[in-house]
Order: C-alpha cells, then sequence, then structure tokens
C-alpha cells in the first residue's frame, strides 16, 4: 500500500583503488575479463611508477595469491571479489609486487593492499590495468558507475544495488 513495505534496496559503495584512467570492464583486453566471465566489475589503467593499490570496498581479505597479482575480498554485504594487478601477471611469479595486507584482515578504501611496479610489468610485456571484478552478483544485482576518465585513489566510481 503506497509503497510503504517496500524493502529499501542497499548499496555498496565501490572505489577507485589507484590513481589513473577509470575503464569499464568490457574496455580490459582480455576476454575472461571483459566477457564477464568471471563477473561484472570495471578496471583502471594506474600512472607510470610505482602504484599503490588500495581496497575498492569495505570488507575483509579472503586471500592473496602466492604470486601477489591477484587478491580475492568479500564485501560487508557478502559480495565477493578479485582484484587481479595485470593481464597475465602471474607469469611474473610475485616480481614487481609487493602486499601489505593479510587474509582475513578488515580493510577499506584507505587500506594499502599492496603495490605494483608498473614500469617492470610493462617491461615484461604485461598490460597494466588493475581489473576490479564482483564473482558472485545474484540476479537483481547490477553495478551502478558514476566515473569515466581520470579518477584518483580512495575515489567513489559508482555501487552494487543489492
Amino acid at each position: 500500500m503506497f509503497g510503504l513495505f517496500k524493502k529499501k534496496k542497499k548499496q555498496v559503495e565501490l572505489f577507485s583503488v589507484c590513481e589513473g584512467t577509470f575503464k569499464t570492464i568490457d574496455q580490459v583486453n582480455d576476454p575472461v575479463f571483459a566477457d564477464k566471465i568471471m563477473g561484472d566489475g570495471y578496471a583502471i589503467t594506474p600512472v607510470d611508477g610505482k602504484v599503490q593499490v588500495n581496497s575498492p570496498i569495505k570488507g575483509k581479505v579472503m586471500s592473496i595469491f602466492p604470486t601477489k597479482h591477484a587478491i580475492t575480498f568479500v564485501t560487508d554485504e557478502g559480495i565477493e571479489g578479485l582484484i587481479h594487478m595485470g593481464i597475465d601477471t602471474v607469469a611474473l611469479k610475485g616480481e614487481g609486487f609487493n602486499v601489505y595486507i593479510e587474509e582475513g584482515q578488515s580493510v577499506d578504501q584507505n587500506t594499502l593492499l599492496a603495490d605494483m611496479d608498473i614500469d617492470f610489468v610493462t617491461a615484461q610485456g604485461k598490460d597494466r590495468d588493475i581489473i576490479i571484478v564482483f564473482t558472485n552478483l545474484e540476479e537483481g544485482q547490477k553495478i551502478a558507475i558514476n566515473q569515466s576518465g581520470a579518477v584518483t585513489k580512495g575515489q567513489s566510481v559508482g555501487n552494487i544495488e543489492i
């Protein structure tokens, strides 16, 4: 009756993980990500040099890949995701990456997760995009992006409506 009993949708705020240029996930140069096989998300093309990578969400670290190029997380609302630093960077076996967090640690957009040596990664012929993908979105849960172009670390870039 008059919408009084409608359940309000919650929103999970999403953040830029570093300074760089915002990309929609379909612009990423890897079909597994661009075709949303793993899920929906976005990417940041970072600036040159050594880039500090912060968390894209408020939540917890679930796992850190031994090769340091990827970190899985879960938001406080139960949305699971992945930060993938570079494309085909698993082949670097951790070289060019430093991780500063631990599994189970609480994080937010101000938490430094890792750094990535962009100059080293590109010198190895690897793509530098940092990809954020949400792997367990359910029917009706969607990403709404409110950003394009240049972004700064910790800047809001959109949300997930759950």
